[in-house]
């Protein structure tokens, strides 16, 4: 029986400081997201958009944290509240949920609602490490906050609909890490989670640390969320991302990490859940990172170059 992978659109932008983002799950679909799918095996259904109001609308700053700063977090938790009760139903369903952002603070709504009836490991494919609290951002925006938003961490801890049930320090693992500020860098070395950097990947080669990567998220495990942020790759080779870090992934590089997470999948049925995000299509050159999107989502799914 084929796997059924429902897409959820949740086109939000409002945890990113450039607007685009938004437009990310419609570029990542005519990109040819379905037929990507279809041919990796699964039968691909799509859920449509979660409707959500432009951030031009809204205030910033109208309902803000009780200690540091968090740009519209009243509106991405209503987002996150509806893409929680999304990707839950989903699973009860027994379908796959896949999420398309939007930028990347829709994976606190997406890790909330898979970890709601498991213990739920998490591999983190991004440059950055999204470990900042509305206390230690210098920014305000929340893109780089969903893992610490997902641990509890700070104020975050005050927050039920952010703080993902089912999800422990010791059962996340960092691929390709490569910009991280001085207090993340703190935050990361002091935590239980398992940070492998680009230097890392250098040394060692994609296969060998996507293996450990799994390791540790299903250690003592339900699943494995996969979260992939575009960011994660070169800007040479997805120019279409809202912060772009030189130094990052290659194209084969890419897919051999997603084909590693598929051939573990098949084997072990360890994968719960995936969101895909940070797509820009305002950024991107003839929709060359959406597309790449397409084709490394397929690869998570089974999908072979050769």
């Amino acid at each position: 029986m084929e796997e059924t992978v429902r897409i959820i659109g949740a086109p939000m932008d409002y945890g990113a400081n450039r607007r685009g983002v938004d437009m990310g799950p419609s570029a990542i679909r005519y990109a040819g997201l379905a037929d990507e799918l279809e041919e990796a095996g699964v039968d691909p259904v799509d859920g449509g958009d979660l409707l959500m109001p432009r951030a031009e609308e809204r205030d910033p700053d109208a309902d803000p944290p009780s200690r540091g700063s968090a740009k519209f977090l009243r509106e991405v938790e209503e987002v996150c509240r509806r893409l929680d009760d999304e990707v839950a139903a989903t699973l009860a369903d027994g379908a796959f949920p896949l999420v398309l952002g939007g930028d990347h603070s829709v994976a606190i709504g997406s890790m909330h609602g898979s970890s709601r009836e498991a213990d739920l490991g998490v591999i983190w494919f991004d440059a950055h490490a999204d470990l900042n609290t509305p206390g230690t951002s210098p920014s305000g925006n929340v893109h780089g906050m969903p893992l610490a938003a997902a641990l509890g961490r700070g104020v975050f801890g005050e927050m039920g609909w952010a703080r993902a049930p089912g999800i422990r320090e010791d059962s996340i693992a960092y691929v390709g890490l490569r910009s991280i500020d001085d207090r993340e860098r703190e935050l990361v070395q002091e935590s239980e989670m398992t940070a492998f950097t680009m230097s890392d990947i250098d040394q060692r080669g994609m296969t060998s640390v996507v293996e450990d990567a799994l390791a540790v998220a299903t250690d003592g495990t339900d699943g494995v969320h996969v979260s992939l942020d575009l960011d994660w790759l070169d800007p040479k080779t997805a120019p279409g991302v809202g912060t772009p870090v030189r130094g990052g992934v290659t194209y084969r590089e890419a897919h051999s990490a997603l084909e590693t997470v598929s051939t573990r999948h098949e084997r072990d049925g360890v994968l719960r859940s995936m969101d895909v995000v940070e797509v820009n299509p305002i950024l991107d050159e003839a929709n060359e990172t959406a597309t790449l999107a397409a084709e490394l989502t397929a690869s998570a799914f089974g999908k072979r170059i050769l």
